[in-house]
């Protein structure tokens, strides 16, 4: 698991050197922000998915803000957020906007461009957009945190019965060589002191 979290997360020298993250000082420089286990996997996913649910206004300042906040992996909260990217970002505000009407009891207005780039209308649509917005933020922020823990542990599991697999397979081994290699009788040396 560590593995493939490694694989996708960004090289903290990257992070470090970013123009951006010079707002955040020596609070940045925290162990715990680079340190890579199964709490801190689970509460950066958590975060990421988090901020990318909610409208988009500076989206990785506020991740790792509230990555430092909440003392959870840096890089892999960086990665988490970019679920929200321009080929997803009308799919997820579209979905916060039809939670939030379902949620206030009113009927989504259907995909139609012409509604949406009208500003007269963009009041109407802002209220449950904002409440649908900060309940997927909550859902899909939950359904991380408690995804990333049983991916962790079940990998775990799997890595431990691989293991003693194979110190069953060694333990075999080694019985089976002593059954057929003929036995040592082990005699105390005459240089020995009494």
């Amino acid at each position: 698991m560590k593995k493939l979290l490694k694989r996708i997360m960004p090289d903290p020298r990257t992070i470090l050197e970013h123009r951006h993250m010079s707002v955040f000082g020596k609070r940045i420089h925290d162990a715990n922000l680079w340190h890579l286990n199964r709490r801190s996997a689970a509460g950066a996913v958590a975060v990421g998915f988090f901020v990318a649910y909610m409208p988009p206004v500076a989206h990785m300042l506020a991740s790792a803000a509230l990555a430092i906040a909440l003392r959870v992996n840096l890089p892999l909260t960086l990665a988490a957020v970019w679920v929200n990217n321009p080929l997803t970002l009308a799919p997820i505000s579209y979905s916060g906007y039809a939670v939030g009407s379902l949620m206030m009891g009113v009927r989504p207005k259907g995909f139609d461009l012409d509604f949406w780039i009208d500003p007269h209308n963009w009041l109407g649509v802002l209220t449950p957009f904002l409440i649908g917005s900060l309940v997927c933020a909550v859902v899909f922020a939950a359904l991380g945190y408690f995804g990333v823990q049983a991916l962790w542990r079940w990998n775990l599991r799997r890595e431990i019965a691989r293991r003693q697999q194979h110190y069953q397979e060694m333990r075999a081994q080694a019985i089976t060589a002593a059954m057929v290699s003929e036995p040592v009788v082990s005699t105390p040396s005459p240089n020995r002191q009494t």
